[in-house]
């Protein structure tokens, strides 16, 4: 069985049925999600049915597309409903998620600001909006927070190997009653720490553990603000269920590029990426349940903004003019009955507006896109991830994770342009491999960085080839013919990458934060003596780095004993501070590293780049005791 052919579970439904087993068959739960994984499923409609045995079928009864409650899953066996299937089905299941905006949606599936003339209309408050400067979390709201808290340092203390169904189902617990009480961010973080914990135990090939600590210090993290946050802080520490939308007036809008987006939680569309006349960055989006086909058949349907008949493709090369629209903080335009657009001349990208993007120096694009794509900016911080760069292609650079192209900037960079994704259905890779195969091309790209210690991009268009018209590379498919002569001159690539951060030993803590989520506390106490891990991280002038590695291993090994010697229960709060602190400080020392490597390349000894060698680690420790 493939629990993608499983409708999404919603979490209080999974939780419900864990909570309600019988210690035995808790035990027997992990077991019974692997053994029903095997079995054969069939789907008649909204209804999905899985052959647990000869004689008993499991059913999963999605109307809509969720299993929206616990009775919606019945069993045929003799102990139902107290049986184990019904929640190895939910726990095997996809957890259902809302989708990933309102705004994402076409007019048609979900309300919008219904008129930029009644402010009521525009801004969708909801009760965790607009909270006084002196204004705390309720007693409810630091009870949910605790209690995610809880259940994200108990993922901590087993590891990824034991944090089965059981735990899962807490945080799944945690997260709806998060949700309950307004605080949408933490919620979102801890389904997003049950995706990836049961992607990486599936062996899913996409799972990266990287992704995982930025998840789960995420939901620690957020958790940990709620209890302690106050005003503007608490407010970004909630989150918001809803995007507020703001009357922006009229723009004038010249189209960028299309990309297509795919998400974790099986929604598909295209983004649509426009600038106005003073270089702001918009977009307008179309993604809702559907994958990758839908993100390949959404690009040729009508914009749903305003009255024009422009499909996202065409958009990407025209223009549009607006008239009462209403802008997100992070960019989107919202598509309202109010919001009124036509069609208009585009501009190419070495016209005005458009050349403008390309003249900002590389470094300050990137450190411009750091404060958006930091692993963990504010949501609604606003401000774009992508760069602007004339290029030089150089070659195909082989990586432990792949291949990629290497180009040259024109202030000497060499940066690393990868695919956005890797899914065969979208033209990423075709043409990435087709650039890498002319080297000395020279070529206008936009591309959405890659916090990394070198300067590395996801490539997301480009000029053509021959200089007439744009490509869309996760759209377009580029052939042999559209390449110049392969005969241009070949530069020789750099072994490895380049940059400030490329040889700093940040990575000797960074891999302990990772094995710890992967193995758990008991592997991290194992180790024994890290002085010689922490002389190094020292002696590259690294101090705070080489403390928190010693209080995370030291704190991981360290139990108490009663009066008779017996081990008492582990600190678990203590050890979650601990590694968050260490999570939450690498990040912020990688962030440092990657907006130095994109600094100019300079004759002579390079400057040492600014790095915190304090803040993080002192910032939440001391946050911590409080």
């Amino acid at each position: 069985m493939n629990d993608d052919r499983l409708p999404p579970v919603a979490p209080e439904v999974t939780a419900t049925l864990v909570e309600n087993l019988s210690p035995r068959l808790r035990k027997r739960l992990d077991a019974a999600v692997t053994k029903l994984g095997a079995r054969p499923t069939h789907r008649d409609g909204d209804t999905v049915t899985i052959q647990v045995d000869d004689e008993t079928e499991l059913r999963l009864h999605a109307p809509g597309g969720v299993v929206a409650t616990a009775d919606a899953i019945t069993c045929g066996c003799l102990l139902a409903p107290a049986c184990v299937h019904r929640a190895a089905a939910a726990c095997a299941a996809p957890t259902a998620d809302p989708p990933p905006d309102l705004a994402d949606r076409p007019t048609g599936a979900a309300p919008e600001p219904a008129s930029v003339t009644d402010p009521a209309s525009v801004h969708v408050p909801d009760s965790a909006s607009s909270p006084s400067s002196q204004e705390v979390a309720s007693p409810a709201q630091r009870a949910a927070a605790d209690a995610l808290w809880s259940a994200g340092a108990a993922v901590l203390e087993a590891g990824i190997d034991g944090a089965g169904a059981v735990t899962q189902s807490a945080l799944l617990r945690a997260a709806h009653t998060a949700r309950i009480r307004h605080l949408p961010r933490a919620a979102g973080a801890a389904l997003s720490v049950v995706t990836l914990l049961r992607a990486a135990r599936a062996g899913d090939p996409s799972y990266r553990t990287a992704d995982f600590v930025t998840a789960l210090a995420e939901l620690l993290g957020t958790a940990h603000r709620v209890g302690t946050a106050s005003g503007a802080e608490l407010d970004a520490a909630r989150g918001r269920a809803r995007r507020p939308y703001s009357p922006d007036g009229s723009l004038r809008l010249y189209g960028l590029f299309t990309e297509p987006v795919v998400t974790d939680s099986g929604h598909g569309g295209v983004r649509t990426w426009v600038a106005g006349t003073d270089g702001r960055l918009f977009t307008v989006g179309d993604v809702a349940p559907g994958g990758v086909g839908r993100a390949v058949g959404v690009a040729d349907r009508a914009v749903r903004l305003g009255d024009t008949a422009l499909t996202h493709r065409e958009l990407g090369r025209a223009g549009l003019a607006v008239s009462g629209a209403t802008v997100s903080p992070d960019g989107r335009l919202g598509a309202g009955k109010g919001v009124k657009a036509v069609t208009a001349r585009g501009a190419a990208w070495t016209e005005l507006p458009l050349a403008a993007l390309w003249e900002t120096p590389p470094s300050e694009q990137a450190a411009r896109a750091l404060r958006s794509t930091s692993r963990y900016a504010d949501p609604d911080g606003g401000g774009s991830d992508l760069l602007f760069l004339d290029v030089e292609l150089i070659g195909a650079v082989r990586e432990s994770a792949g291949t990629c192209l290497l180009a040259l900037s024109g202030t000497g960079i060499a940066v690393r342009l990868t695919v956005a994704d890797d899914d065969p259905a979208l033209a990423h890779r075709d043409n990435l491999m087709l650039l890498a195969a002319a080297p000395g091309t020279r070529l206008r790209i936009i591309g959405r960085l890659v916090p990394a210690p070198h300067p590395r991009l996801t490539l997301l268009a480009c000029a053509h080839p021959t200089g007439e018209g744009t490509i869309d590379l996760g759209l377009d498919r580029l052939s042999r013919a559209d390449l110049p002569d392969p005969a241009a001159p070949v530069h020789p690539a750099p072994p490895q990458p380049g940059g400030p951060g490329a040889h700093s030993p940040l990575y000797l803590l960074e891999r302990r934060v990772e094995q710890t989520v992967s193995a758990g506390r008991a592997a991290l106490g194992m180790l024994g003596d890290v002085t010689a891990e922490t002389r190094r991280i020292r002696r590259a002038g690294l101090p705070t780095a080489a403390g928190l590695l010693t209080a995370l291993c030291t704190s991981a090994s360290q139990r108490e004993r009663d009066l008779f010697g017996r081990l008492l229960p582990a600190d678990t709060d203590s050890f979650a501070t601990h590694w968050l602190t260490a999570a939450l400080y690498t990040a912020a020392v990688a962030d440092s590293l990657c907006a130095a490597a994109w600094e100019p390349v300079q004759e002579g000894p390079a400057a040492a780049p600014s790095v915190p060698s304090q803040g993080p680690g002192r910032a939440v420790a001391q946050t911590a005791q409080h």
